[in-house]
């Protein structure tokens, strides 16, 4: 079992029943999900040891959502309750050659407010074999962008290995600072990056023509980075997709299998279970398997309502091997 600390906000979502629009539903279903603590309901859900670094209003709602962080398995000993609000958003399930759509209502949230500053975070990581973060927490405030570079100089100085989603989201990005002011600092201390041509580009500052160009440049840039880690998805309408993935050291490339999936139940929170499959995959297994096993856990995520990927690790195995969907008696 790995000790493993996600960091990131938790926001309520709110969703029409169904695949009704926003402009015709009488009522909307709650859900609690955020990118990287859905990465860490996967892992728990798989035996992992779960500590997620977040921050909520200390009112009910605030301490529903830590309750459905404990539900996921997820420990909230890192959880602190503050000043702010709940971070809100709001999702339209597309259908056929209508996409999806999501309204954020997260501005000065308890959590865009929390800079840890009062953890000892060098203690708080002793006996951690993982820290994951993403691009979307230092996009959201200086305090967020402070609080994931203090986690990453901790983890860095215990040589705690450390996965990034770059996940650049140009929306974010409103407190007077862009993306290549604050990423460099971040990605500097990452060992395992999750990152396509655009999101270096946005991230650096750069303009690559191609990913591999922009793979060369990493890992020149960043010695302690070890791994690469891009998908590839054709959207042809909004519940039918092709994906595959890519695993790249500085010498090697690894290749998933491609999947076509069609119908898709839930598109959101797909990339979380894939950064999810990737670390238990590459703490684990060897990299072949350890890519097959993140692509096969982003795929089975598409036939999950909601944000997080609820399956064992039989049931992505069994994607993995080609035997899913059949009937279990």
């Amino acid at each position: 079992m790995n000790k493993i600390v996600t960091v990131g906000e938790v926001m309520l979502r709110l969703s029409p029943p169904g695949h009704s629009r926003f402009a015709q539903t009488d009522s909307l279903d709650v859900e609690f999900g955020g990118s990287e603590a859905n990465v860490g309901a996967a892992l728990a859900f798989w035996g992992e040891n779960v500590s997620h670094v977040t921050a909520f209003p200390d009112h009910e709602l605030g301490h529903r959502a830590a309750a459905q962080l404990r539900k996921n398995g997820i420990s909230t000993d890192l959880v602190a309750f503050g000043p702010g609000r709940l971070g809100v958003y709001f999702l339209e399930n597309g259908a056929l050659q209508r996409s999806s759509k999501i309204i954020y209502d997260r501005f000065e949230s308890s959590f865009a407010r929390y800079n840890g500053s009062e953890v000892d975070w060098d203690l708080v990581l002793d006996g951690v074999d993982w820290v994951h973060w993403s691009g979307i927490s230092p996009a959201i405030s200086q305090d967020s962008a402070d609080l994931t570079l203090s986690i990453l100089t901790a983890a860095r100085k215990r040589n705690v290995q450390v996965s990034g989603d770059l996940n650049y989201r140009s929306n974010l990005w409103q407190y007077g600072k862009q993306a290549p002011d604050i990423m460099p600092a971040l990605m500097e201390l990452t060992t395992v990056m999750i990152a396509g041509t655009r999101d270096f580009n946005q991230c650096l500052g750069a303009n690559y023509t191609s990913f591999d160009q922009a793979k060369s440049v990493a890992f020149e840039a960043y010695p302690h980075l070890d791994y690469i880690c891009k998908t590839n998805r054709i959207t042809h309408d909004a519940t039918n997709n092709s994906i595959s993935a890519e695993l790249h050291t500085a010498e090697a490339v690894f290749f998933s299998q491609k999947y076509e999936i069609s119908p898709i139940v839930d598109r959101v929170g797909t990339g979380d279970a894939f950064a999810g499959g990737l670390i238990y995959g590459l703490t684990h297994l060897e990299p072949q398997q350890a890519i097959e096993f993140a692509m096969a856990s982003g795929v089975l995520k598409h036939s999950v309502p909601g944000d997080i990927l609820l399956c064992s690790k039989k049931e992505v195995e069994e994607v993995m091997e080609g035997t899913s969907g059949k009937i279990k008696r």
